[in-house]
């Protein structure tokens, strides 16, 4: 590995120590269909995302709303003197991406075949707190 490359590794490595996170990697459902979900959450506050994911009619949904708990835990387990009920947790960052992609055959009339594609996604969430100023001390 190059100097340069190095160095912004280990940049991005020690940001990502700061932050509260969890990964999904190769959940089998599409990108897309993964986004809709996903667009239903970002930038809400914790505690009304897994409300919006709990009733959501969508299957990954589910799956979504698991993934926002471990990084909730993540988050509790990285700041241990810290409440969760004191602080107010948002869904900071959410990051859809492809995963890899299953190619199968499938059969099609008069002896043919149809290629299909059984898509996959990677999912981020990144929980943050948001600092809330007492607008009655500035006054």
């Amino acid at each position: 590995m190059s100097t340069r490359k190095k160095i912004v590794a280990d940049a991005r490595k020690e940001a990502n120590r700061e932050k509260s996170f969890a990964i999904l990697r190769n959940c089998p459902s599409s990108p897309r269909k993964m986004r809709y979900v996903v667009d239903m959450i970002r930038g809400q506050e914790v505690n009304r995302a897994l409300d919006i994911l709990k009733f959501s009619k969508k299957d990954a949904a589910g799956k979504v709303e698991k993934l926002l708990k471990s990084a909730i835990a993540n988050w509790q387990k990285k700041n241990e003197g810290e409440r969760l009920e004191d602080n107010t947790l948002v869904v900071s960052e959410v990051k859809v991406d492809s995963g890899r992609v299953l190619k199968r055959l499938r059969t099609a009339p008069q002896g043919r075949g149809y290629r299909m594609q059984k898509r996959s996604n990677h999912v981020t969430i990144v929980v943050d707190k948001v600092q809330i100023e007492n607008q009655s001390q500035t006054k």
